[in-house]
């Protein structure tokens, strides 16, 4: 018999491309407990998220046996409508460029145009086709380089797009840049510079601006208009939320990565100080809070292009199967033993690659003098703990597998990444990563809590 009201202290709902989650706590402001989670299909493709987001709450009551649900406040994570779609536009490349893609991945963006010096016709008519949710402008040093900046300025403004910009460039040139963009009444936001001096990140006050402005725009995407009808706390895109988890464990547990393989993605975040050495013969500065999200790698969207890089050959005779007659009827979800073998062996390569990517590399230079070593990318070297989230590597059958190889990755030592043997690997059993990094906007302390609770460390 159903009880007559079930109160929850908070709803997190989930709602991506394909899928709303809705997760309910209980306990916020004691001893927080996780109640339960419920599903259904996004509904953004008919034009309004909530119905999907009802429907989700509608499976959470049956599952917790209630007839009606209450809750204190509703939050969200968002990957719907593409997400949060950006881009960014710099002076040089591997410096300001570089730096503004940091702080639009790190909010958890999905980049889709970078440019690198004075735009052209063909960026700027790319731009306009693209239309993105937002665009972040920045380039020069403070006090350095304001032509190209400002050049920028005057060609986004004058194409009238509509579209929030966000400018973290020279702080030199923040004033004119503002003026410029009035004058066309285009909305523009300033923040401090991303890269104020030469090898010096600053992606945290844009990082925050980015996932702000996506609260206050994410009403205008496509289905959903009315999710401020039922969503009164934070609205997050889904990966940010992530990161924020990732913020939230790192003082507990210290340098880590959190690794999420998904159908069209792989996503890959870390929180590392890394080691003095390495720091010592770095070639460029990392932030501390680093996310790739790479997105030739997904196992269902890109499950083809994962298959030809290991070699259909090779996954015949290493899995016994007919490897193109399997991807012939690829489904998002597994059906046959065949395919679960299959999607975890190119979850297996896709995380490697995803893992090489995000991680930096010791390389090797010969010189008159003799052999030099510089470190470049991201240092993992210090890292103690490999968290597994996401679909494929916390429901596939042959996911220990994955994990053992993922932690067993650096083999050669060349990587700046620790040894084979070293990383605990703790999987997000409840599959609660990014609600709980939404949640931890409001009750901190009681996501860190539900959070270790649902980290369950792996025995490989």
């Amino acid at each position: 018999m159903k009880q007559r009201t079930q109160h929850l202290d908070a709803l997190v709902a989930e709602i991506g491309s394909t899928t709303t989650l809705v997760s309910g706590f209980l306990g916020l402001s004691g001893v927080p407990r996780f109640a339960g989670q419920g599903m259904a299909p996004t509904t953004a493709s008919q034009g309004d998220v909530t119905l999907g987001l009802k429907a989700a709450i509608e499976d959470l009551k049956g599952k917790l046996g209630a007839a009606e649900m209450t809750w204190g406040s509703m939050l969200a994570a968002s990957s719907a409508a593409g997400g949060l779609s950006m881009s960014v536009h710099g002076l040089v490349y591997e410096m300001t460029a570089r730096a503004a893609q940091m702080a639009a991945l790190g909010a958890g963006a999905v980049v889709r145009q970078v440019t690198a010096g004075k735009m052209g016709a063909y960026e700027l008519e790319a731009l306009k086709k693209l239309n993105p949710n937002l665009i972040l402008l920045a380039g020069g040093t403070d006090f350095g380089d304001r032509e190209t900046v400002l050049h920028n300025a005057r060609a986004i403004a004058a194409l009238e797009l509509d579209i929030p910009v966000l400018y973290a460039g020279n702080a030199a040139a923040a004033g004119e840049a503002t003026e410029i963009f009035a004058g066309h009444k285009q909305p523009l936001t300033v923040v401090e510079n991303v890269y104020p001096r030469l090898d010096e990140l600053n992606i945290e006050p844009a990082r925050r601006a980015i996932q702000d402005l996506f609260e206050v725009h994410i009403v205008k995407a496509p289905g959903m208009a009315r999710i401020r009808e039922m969503v009164k706390g934070a609205i997050l895109p889904t990966p940010g939320a992530v990161m924020e988890a990732v913020r939230q464990l790192h003082p507990v547990l210290g340098d880590l990565l959190a690794v999420d393989i998904g159908g069209a993605t792989t996503d890959v975040h870390s929180a590392a100080l890394g080691s003095e050495e390495i720091d010592r013969i770095q070639t460029q500065p990392e932030p501390f809070f680093k996310r790739t999200v790479e997105g030739d790698l997904g196992t269902y969207i890109n499950a083809k292009t994962l298959a030809n890089s290991i070699g259909l050959q090779n996954l015949d005779r290493e899995l016994n199967l007919n490897s193109k007659e399997e991807l012939g009827n690829w489904q998002p979800i597994p059906q046959t033993q065949n395919q679960q073998h299959l999607a975890a062996r190119l979850a297996r390569e896709a995380g490697a690659q995803g893992i090489a990517r995000h991680a930096g590399v010791i390389r090797k230079l010969f010189l008159p003098e003799g052999q030099r070593r510089y470190a470049q990318g991201k240092d993992l070297s210090q890292a103690k703990f490999l968290i597994a989230t996401g679909g494929a590597l916390t429901r596939l059958d042959w996911r220990l597998n994955i994990l053992r190889h993922l932690r067993d990755m650096n083999a050669n030592g060349m990587m700046l990444y620790p040894a084979p043997g070293t990383l605990i690997v703790l999987t997000d059993s409840h599959y609660l990563l990014a609600a709980l990094g939404v949640l931890s906007r409001e009750y901190p302390q009681a996501a860190l809590t539900l959070m270790q609770d649902s980290l369950k460390e792996e025995t490989l």
